[in-house]
C-alpha cells in the first residue's frame, strides 16, 4: 500500500505557483476568455508567451535552456491554468518539450497527443505524438477544445501517459478550487427574502461539500506530484475529476437558473471538466490500478 505522504509548499514553489497564477490572470483573464470563445483557433502570440515564460520547459533542466525545476512545481502551475481555463493541448507541449520534441519548449510549436482514442486541437498542431491516422473530427461539449477521435484508440499508449493523467488531475483541481470560489462568491452577495443566499441550509451544504472535495483532492494531487507512484496518481486522477465535475454541477446549483446562462462562466468549468475526464482513457483503469492493488493484499485473492 501507498505510505502517506506529508507535503508543505516551499517558498519557492509559493513564489511560483504565485508568479504563474498573475501571468495568467492578467494575459487570460474574463475577457480574454470571452474572446476566445469569439474567436475559433489557438492564439499562437499567448502560445508562445507561454514558452517565454517557461511554462512548458518547467522540468528540463537549466543547461538545456529550461526552468530545471520538478514535478510538484509543474503540477502547481498546471493547477493554476486548469483556474483560468487555458485553452490549448497543454499538457501534450509540456510533455513534448520534456522529451525534447523540437520547439515545444519556447512555444514555437504546438504538440498534441492522441489519448484514450481522443486528440485535441489535431488541426492547429505542429506535431503529433501517437498515431492519428483516420482521425475524425467530433462536436466537442467545450467550445474551447476541439476533439478528434482516432480509430482503434490510435495505436500503443506513449510511456509519459502517467504523467499526464497526473498533470490534468491538477487542471482538474484548479478548475474545483475555481468553481468553489465562485459559488462562495455568489452565495455572499445573492440576495433572497431579504437575506444572502448563502444564509440558506442547502446552500451551505453545497458549498462546504465542494470545499472538502478540493481540499481532499488537493492533498491527492500533490502527494502524486512526489511520489510519482502510479497508485497516487491514479488515486489522485479519479479524486481531482470528482472534485471538477461535481464542484462544477454543484456551483450551478447554487447560482440558480444564472448559472445555466451563456453568460455565466460555470457552464464552460463542466464542460472542460467533462473533456479533461475522457483525455487519458477511461476512467475505469484507473479504478481498476487501485483496485487491483487492493485484491493483491488479500489471502488468495486473484488479480
Amino acid at each position: 500500500m501507498t505510505r502517506p505522504v506529508h507535503f508543505q509548499l516551499t517558498d519557492d514553489q509559493r513564489a511560483l505557483r504565485d508568479g504563474v497564477r498573475e501571468l495568467l490572470e492578467g494575459r487570460f483573464g474574463r475577457q480574454a476568455l470571452r474572446t476566445a470563445l469569439d474567436t475559433p483557433g489557438l492564439d499562437r502570440t499567448l502560445w508562445r508567451e507561454l514558452g517565454e515564460a517557461g511554462f512548458f520547459a518547467l522540468r528540463l533542466p537549466e543547461a538545456e535552456g529550461g526552468v530545471g525545476v520538478g514535478l510538484p512545481e509543474a503540477v502547481l502551475a498546471f493547477e493554476q491554468a486548469g483556474r483560468v481555463l487555458l485553452p490549448g493541448p497543454l499538457v501534450a507541449t509540456h510533455l513534448a518539450a520534456d522529451a525534447r520534441v523540437p520547439g515545444a519548449a519556447t512555444g514555437e510549436a504546438v504538440v498534441t497527443a492522441v489519448q484514450g482514442g481522443l486528440v485535441e486541437w489535431l488541426d492547429e498542431a505542429d506535431v503529433v505524438r501517437g498515431d492519428a491516422s483516420g482521425a475524425v473530427p467530433l462536436r466537442s461539449v467545450d467550445p474551447l477544445t476541439p476533439l478528434h477521435r482516432v480509430p482503434d484508440g490510435g495505436g500503443t499508449a506513449p510511456p509519459d501517459v502517467p504523467l499526464a493523467v497526473l498533470l490534468t488531475a491538477a487542471e482538474q483541481l484548479g478548475s474545483a478550487s475555481r468553481t468553489c470560489e465562485l459559488a462562495v462568491q455568489h452565495a455572499r452577495t445573492r440576495e433572497q427574502f431579504g437575506r444572502p443566499v448563502g444564509a440558506f441550509q442547502a446552500v451551505k451544504h453545497l458549498c462546504a461539500g465542494m470545499l472538502e472535495r478540493v481540499g481532499t483532492a488537493r492533498a491527492a494531487v500533490y502527494a502524486a506530484a512526489v511520489t510519482a507512484d502510479p497508485l497516487d496518481i491514479a488515486a489522485a486522477r479519479l479524486l481531482a475529476d470528482e472534485a471538477a465535475l461535481h464542484g462544477a454541477r454543484d456551483c450551478l446549483q447554487v447560482h440558480g437558473g444564472m448559472g445555466f446562462t451563456w453568460e455565466s462562466d460555470v457552464h464552460l468549468h463542466l464542460k472542460r471538466a467533462w473533456v479533461r475526464a475522457r483525455r487519458s482513457g477511461d476512467v475505469t483503469e484507473s479504478e481498476e490500478i487501485l483496485a487491483g492493488d487492493l485484491l493483491a493484499d488479500l489471502p488468495g485473492a486473484t488479480v
